[in-house]
């Protein structure tokens, strides 16, 4: 609990993944992706309840062996296009019949696995402080980023310097952490709200695992990271 609200950490992890089979349970550092995730949440004592929402017994079966409650979640919410809200408010209605309630959810996509625990406490504190109805991480690109029609480049914006270091920081938005007040997410059905609060992440909390090629990356990553830890 944090200043009196209660938190519901959900990691939405259905098994449907085209670009990385079982990607969710897909080995990164020698155990599962999702399970990282899942460790992150040991440092966040404020988080009152997590759970894993699922469609796949595999994945139930690994959330259960790690001691963490699962959420099944029936076909219908977990096709390709079934959005994450909708894992989240089954998981909410799930618990409130066990009499359960909470004042605000939290998502950790499992495809987060440079996710820092202090990271999750700052949108809490940030979301619970500002009395918002939904925040999200977002991190910073000076890309001169623009559409393609016809053959041809257009930018955005218009008139950016061309070297990256002259230009204005602009933000995207990172799938690390997502924040919402539960009566909000009820009433809308959405996470998206028209004033949303925002914490800055760097690039290594925002990568996002996708493609076998991203857990190549990742994996070069932590075996850095770890072999700099040990010359420390």
């Amino acid at each position: 609990m944090l200043e009196n609200y209660r938190f519901l950490a959900v990691v939405p992890a259905r098994g449907g993944s085209k670009e990385v089979p079982r990607k969710n349970i897909c080995s990164l550092r020698g155990k599962p992706l999702l399970l990282h995730t899942l460790d992150q949440v040991q440092d966040v004592p404020e988080i009152d309840l997590l759970v894993v929402s699922t469609d796949d017994d595999e994945i139930a079966d690994v959330t259960r062996n790690y001691g963490t409650r699962v959420i099944q979640r029936p076909a219908a919410l977990a096709g390709d296009s079934a959005p994450t809200e909708w894992a989240l408010l089954h998981a909410l209605e799930v618990l409130e019949e066990e009499g359960q309630t909470f004042d605000y959810v939290i998502v950790l996509e499992p495809t987060s696995p440079f996710r820092r625990p202090d990271t999750i406490i700052t949108c809490m504190k940030t979301i619970s402080q500002s009395d918002g109805l939904s925040l999200m991480t977002v991190t910073e690109t000076r890309s001169n980023i623009g559409q393609v029609q016809a053959g041809i480049y257009r930018p955005m914006i218009e008139g950016l310097p061309r070297r990256r270091q002259e230009r204005q920081p602009l933000y995207v938005e990172s799938s690390t952490v997502y924040v919402a007040r539960v009566d909000y997410l009820r009433r809308s059905g959405s996470l998206v709200c028209d004033k949303w609060l925002t914490v800055i992440v760097d690039d290594l909390e925002a990568f996002d695992i996708n493609t076998q090629l991203d857990f190549e990356i990742a994996e070069a990553i932590a075996s850095l990271a770890s072999n700099c830890r040990g010359r420390a």
